[in-house]
């Protein structure tokens, strides 16, 4: 066991951990040692194969596809130096005042989210992007929405000299998306705060971080040599995601007194669908998500966005087997796609809890009112693809596997919401949150408005576990608006916790 010490430890590199790392690394200058510790690897270029189950072993946890306990829903988050912002795609909204109403949380004011937010907006450059990157895929929903008459709005997106690769969620190989990775965490290093990539902490017990440093398979080194560590610090902050976070702490022995510790978990439960054209639509040329509609948030509780996935994870994602699956396949350059985003409710039995290996196990219930929402999700997307041209469509619960442009008026017979049941559609989520709420008493949430756990001096949580209830929207912005909030009470504070 070897031992290294550090005023402050940075658990994750992510949208919290990045923003908290920076935020936080001018006290370097004053003698403060700071650390990020981070599980994934830092991939250089040449790591950035654009392979699509290649890029998925590298970047996400369990390949992207950690299953709920029931299997019903597969979760995807990122794993790397930048965490999930180096697989998102770049889109950038700030949280609505009405979510953060709704979160009730005192001492949490949208007027300083909402400030922060536009912060993190500026210093990450997003911007509306130009017509020349806005593709078929992306054209055709707006145009879909707009004979519809349906809103659609384009998404701000945080790159800078996107050239359209189209390959946003497997890393940019042209380094134009500006994650953590490209702007937070070079200025924290800069400042002279460590990175430690490969580097898996176990338990935090008393302010000593156990973790687990193993040989990379790719990317680069660590700066610490395989082994097992005991880190001290007199600040530790978790920003592992609100899949790890919890964990982490759960195992860590906080549960006992910390009742609601991985509970009120959210997903925004996801469908991809897709609708096929008679012509090739030049779906992997130009960002893969341009514009997003909303048309339907208040009256069913979901969001419509374009995307564009690759093969394998367009394939599974379909339901049936067989000649029609591959028939839909082998016209993969004809396909238009739509994500769903359901906007859940937070439940306390919707939760994260460990195994005995103390390895994190997700139960999540979907409510009737989500199950509600994708089928309603499904025939709005229908229309928008006939709208747009596509001669048929595949509805994860149609009563057959295709259903032709001319069969448009029978969708309420042909989507029944008998078919939309858990196991039958695949669902997954990609927008993990919640788990350590913030609130004012540790019987009903984990941390205090400004990140600091109940209860235990010198321990923030700075991630989407803090959000109390989804954000309706990516909440990637949100999460680096909260993490601020968190540097500003630990620098507030620093000079108490680290005399101790």
């Amino acid at each position: 066991m070897r031992n290294e010490t550090y005023d402050i430890v940075i658990i994750g590199s992510g949208a919290g951990g990045g923003t908290v790392a920076a935020a936080l690394a001018p006290l370097c200058a004053d003698g403060v040692r700071m650390a990020v510790l981070e599980w994934g690897a830092k991939l250089g270029p040449e790591d950035l194969t654009g392979r699509e189950l290649e890029m998925a072993r590298k970047l996400y946890v369990d390949g992207g596809a950690v299953l709920t306990r029931d299997g019903a829903i597969t979760l995807a988050a990122g794993r790397a130096y930048g965490g999930s912002t180096v697989v998102y795609t770049g889109t950038s909204l700030p949280i609505p005042e009405r979510v953060i109403e709704r979160w009730s949380v005192p001492g949490l004011e949208w007027s300083d989210i909402d400030q922060r937010c536009r912060k993190y907006l500026a210093e990450n450059n997003a911007h509306l992007l130009s017509e020349e990157l806005i593709n078929d895929n992306n054209r055709l929903f707006r145009e879909g929405c707009e004979r519809l008459g349906y809103r659609v709005a384009p998404f701000p997106i945080n790159t800078h000299g996107c050239l359209g690769s189209g390959l946003c969620n497997l890393g940019c190989p042209n380094g134009a998306k500006r994650g953590t990775h490209v702007v937070q965490l070079p200025q924290a290093e800069a400042h002279g705060v460590e990175v430690i990539t490969h580097c898996r902490v176990t338990s935090i017990d008393d302010r000593i971080c156990r973790a687990v440093v193993t040989p990379p398979e790719h990317g680069e080194a660590s700066r610490w040599e395989p082994g097992e560590y005991a880190v001290h610090a007199r600040i530790v902050i978790v920003c592992a995601g609100a899949l790890h976070t919890p964990a982490l702490l759960l195992r860590s022995g906080l549960g006992s007194k910390l009742p609601a510790l991985g509970r009120y978990l959210t997903l925004h439960p996801a469908l991809i669908l897709v609708g096929e054209h008679d012509r090739p639509i030049a779906n992997f040329r130009g960002h893969p998500k341009s514009y997003w509609s909303d048309q339907f948030l208040d009256s069913h509780g979901f969001v419509l966005e374009t995307c564009m996935y690759f093969p394998f994870t367009t394939a599974k994602n379909l339901i049936g087997f067989g000649e029609e699956h591959a028939e839909l396949m082998r016209g993969f350059e004809r396909l238009q796609m739509i994500l769903v985003l359901a906007n859940d409710p937070a439940r306390a039995e919707n939760r994260v809890t460990v195994d005995r290996d103390g390895h994190p196990v997700v139960d999540y219930t979907l409510t009737e009112g989500v199950l509600d929402a994708l089928h309603a999700s499904m025939k709005e997307a229908a229309r928008i693809f006939f709208a747009a041209g596509a001669r048929r469509i595949h509805a994860p619960a149609g009563v057959t596997f295709f259903i032709e442009a001319r069969d448009e008026e029978r969708l309420d017979e042909l989507i029944p919401r008998s078919n939309v049941l858990p196991g039958r559609i695949s669902i997954t989520s990609a927008h993990i949150m919640g788990g350590c709420r913030m609130g004012r008493e540790a019987a009903t949430s984990v941390t205090d408005a400004w990140g600091r756990v109940h209860g235990f001096d010198g321990l923030f949580v700075a991630d989407a576990s803090l959000f109390p209830r989804c954000s309706e929207v990516n909440p990637y912005v949100t999460v680096m608006a909260l993490a601020d909030r968190v540097a500003e009470r630990v620098r507030s504070d620093a000079r108490e916790l680290l005399s101790r």
